[in-house]
């Protein structure tokens, strides 16, 4: 998609607008395609990476930019990077029928994929996989929404899969023993697995003890089943369940 913009003599090409309706008036703001949603679930910060220019538009496709006096009417405010930010929040992205499928696709394995990592069953102290989660959201006929965030999306799945799973929110408490030579090699690769360190030793061995997340679990199980060549050892000891109040997902 090429867009022509004759108030500027821009060609925007791989254009996603968004578009707000407020005080009557038609607003739109040009953005790069798959950046909208990354701004939206909080992995993309800054903003110029996700608008083409901030410029306010009336049409975008046409080039038609809105007025001075209908933007302050209908916002408060000229600050054109203000007004960008609150369309690029509450404003609708204009997408195709098969685009948006294919986003809405998207969505439903990132949010599996959140709640397989923070998620266990309670019964077997285990997470589950990305699949299974899957199935038991469709099962459930959990219905994705496009203008809430994967992060959001994903505890309303905790609280209804509870309806039909064993599953809660938790860390893992793991003992890991290594041998010295081995642990000295693979401490900080562990590190950047492990969410807190409770207790270390190192002696003639390395003893920690640590919470993890659930999803970090098999790559820690391989980590050390591979490069110790079956000499370390990993033990669940517990799980620490997250505080139901605690609403956000790191």
């Amino acid at each position: 998609m090429s867009i022509f913009t004759p108030t500027n003599q821009i060609r925007l090409t791989n254009v996603a607008v968004v578009r707000m309706k407020k005080a009557g008036k038609r607003f739109e703001i040009a953005c790069y395609k798959n950046k909208v949603m990354s701004w939206r679930s909080g992995a993309e910060k800054d903003l110029d990476e996700v608008l083409q220019t901030n410029t306010v538009f009336v049409n975008v496709s046409k080039g038609q930019v809105a007025k001075k006096d209908d933007l302050s009417n209908a916002f408060g405010t000229d600050d054109l990077t203000e007004i960008c930010r609150q369309i690029l929040a509450k404003g609708e992205l204009q997408v195709s029928d098969k685009e948006r499928q294919s986003q809405l696709e998207q969505m439903f394995r990132d949010i599996a994929t959140i709640v397989a990592e923070k998620c266990v069953n309670p019964e077997t102290k285990r997470p589950y996989t990305v699949s299974l989660i899957e199935r038991a959201m469709k099962d459930i006929h959990f219905s994705v929404k496009a203008n809430k965030s994967t992060k959001q999306q994903a505890l309303e799945v905790i609280k209804q899969l509870k309806e039909s799973i064993q599953i809660q929110r938790a860390h893992m408490r793991l003992r890991l023993v290594l041998p010295a030579k081995d642990g000295k090699r693979l401490k900080e690769k562990l590190r950047t697995l492990i969410k807190t360190i409770e207790s270390e030793e190192f002696d003639d061995q390395l003893e920690m003890v640590c919470l993890i997340d659930p999803g970090c679990f098999r790559d820690i199980d391989e980590l050390i089943r591979c490069e110790t060549k079956g000499k370390g050892t990993l033990e669940v000891l517990s799980l620490k369940d997250v505080e139901e109040g605690d609403e956000k997902l790191e």
